[in-house]
């Protein structure tokens, strides 16, 4: 009898574990789902401004009338000294012409930037992506 115990045990206990899994890897599936193409805060001086990247360490710093932008290499500071193009993006959600010393920047998964004139372009942008997955 106390064998057959056990045993039953043993089987409800998995079949709890599995069902827990099962609903664990769902919520995941699910919190994965919300963050695609969502954008987070990213500090400038963690982003290479030629590449559009965001990057584990601080980047080389680089003046420019009084603003600072940042690049991964000596290549990429020479680039943002020289090309004056290169210091400016498009906001994904006005269109607009943005600089990237001054711009908010979002971090897609994956590591990609995107720039941003204000923090409310972001959150829309945020919203836009949220409201595509519904």
């Amino acid at each position: 009898m106390m064998k057959k115990n056990r045993l039953v045990f043993a089987l409800a206990l998995a079949v709890t574990l599995a069902a827990t899994a099962a609903l664990s890897a769902d919520k995941n599936d699910k919190k994965s789902e919300d963050t695609q193409d969502k954008v987070v805060v990213v500090l400038s001086k963690n982003v290479c401004m030629i590449n559009d990247r965001s990057m584990a360490n601080d980047q080389i710093a680089v003046e420019i009338d009084g603003k600072t932008y940042y690049g991964c290499c000596p290549m990429c500071k020479e680039r943002l000294l020289k090309d004056e193009s290169s210091r400016y993006a498009i906001d994904p959600v006005s269109g607009k012409r943005v600089d990237k010393a001054k711009a908010v920047i979002g971090a897609l998964p994956g590591a990609a930037v995107l720039y941003f004139e204000n923090e409310t372009n972001l959150q829309k942008y945020n919203a836009g992506a949220r409201a595509k997955k519904e």
